[in-house]
């Protein structure tokens, strides 16, 4: 390597797994050497990265879909950023790249793993949200796990965050009769109302099933959008219709639990109402990807759809930005900006 490329970056490292909600001493601040370029390999400055809810269930030591972080090893996740060396015929220094080796600001990507960024399109920080995996989970699980359809009445939980509010805006584009969100502060529901939401409640405001059959009137709901889980998903399947559907996205309201969460005490709806509930990773909807990515392009182009980030400057900060996403503190995607 040339002299003008860093032999070392700093990263976050996983100091001890967290009993319950996180703290900042489960991290660690750490520097380390770069290993050398091999064939196939590049290396790129990391300009943003993303921090995940789905992060949360991989610092447990346990059997999940996405093998746990190990300790004293930096974390990854989502990030972008320019390719300052490379050994790929592929991808060469200056282009930008998606891929999953964030929470340090330089990384050794294998060429394969990374996905180029298309110039001029959008900020580079819309592809690890709008335009990134937080897009397609957001159209995908709407589209092809609800099987939403024109004429539908939809309900998202967690709406003012990144997946959620995007969710919302699709349904509204996609020909949806009403959408309704519920989020936790007056100034998330007054944003979803900007952003094209029919109707939106706090849910610190009084009961969820409630507001929400408040909020949808008689005609009941078609679709739920969940993200939250719990008292969100309770409430949904009181008032989802007969044939109803539900994409289950994530359920943030339990994964800081150290006990078992109870289900929903009336599941059984599910029977009379023939209702539809479906789980899904985005890891299983990558075949929608070009679609979505004609689709969003078009609908950011022209404003159909709006999005929001909260940005918090400095790896150092990194874990930080993580415990206050488990806490509700952002609006849209919450990224870490890192030069």
């Amino acid at each position: 390597m040339s002299a003008a490329v860093p032999t070392s970056t700093r990263e976050i490292q996983l100091a001890s797994r967290p009993q319950g909600r996180p703290v900042q001493e489960n991290f660690r601040l750490a520097e380390t050497d770069l290993p050398e370029l091999q064939d196939g390999q590049i290396l790129v400055r990391n300009e943003f990265m993303s921090v995940d809810p789905y992060m949360r269930g991989r610092m447990n030591d346990t059997k999940s879909y996405s093998a746990p972080f190990r300790l004293d090893a930096a974390l990854d996740g989502g990030a972008v950023g320019e390719v300052i060396a490379s050994r790929s015929e592929a991808l060469k220094v200056g282009d930008v790249v998606v891929h999953q080796l964030g929470w340090r600001e330089y990384s050794v990507v294998d060429a394969a793993s990374a996905t180029p960024v298309p110039a001029g399109l959008a900020p580079t920080s819309a592809f690890l949200g709008a335009l990134g995996m937080t897009g397609l989970t957001a159209y995908a699980g709407l589209l092809k796990v609800a099987e939403f359809k024109a004429g539908d009445v939809v309900f998202v939980s967690g709406a003012a965050g990144a997946v959620g509010s995007i969710v919302g805006q699709v349904a509204k584009a996609m020909g949806a009769s009403k959408v309704i969100g519920s989020a936790g502060s007056p100034e998330k529901v007054a944003r979803l109302l900007e952003l094209g939401f029919d109707a939106a409640f706090d849910y610190h405001d009084g009961p969820v099933a409630k507001q929400l059959r408040e909020a949808a009137g008689e005609r009941g709901i078609d679709v739920y959008f969940d993200n939250v889980g719990g008292e969100h998903l309770e409430a949904a399947l009181a008032v989802l219709t007969v044939g109803g559907r539900v994409a289950m996205c994530g359920a943030i309201s339990q994964y800081n639990s150290t006990e078992p969460t109870p289900g929903p005490r009336n599941l059984a709806l599910a029977i009379g109402k023939q209702l539809t509930l479906r789980g899904f990773l985005v890891g299983g909807q990558r075949q929608h990807a070009a679609e979505f990515a004609g689709k969003m392009a078009g609908w950011l182009a022209d404003g159909t759809v709006r999005y929001d980030e909260t940005i918090v400057d400095g790896l150092e900060n990194a874990p930080k930005a993580f415990i206050d996403l488990l806490d509700g503190a952002n609006t849209g995607k919450m990224l870490v900006r890192l030069h």
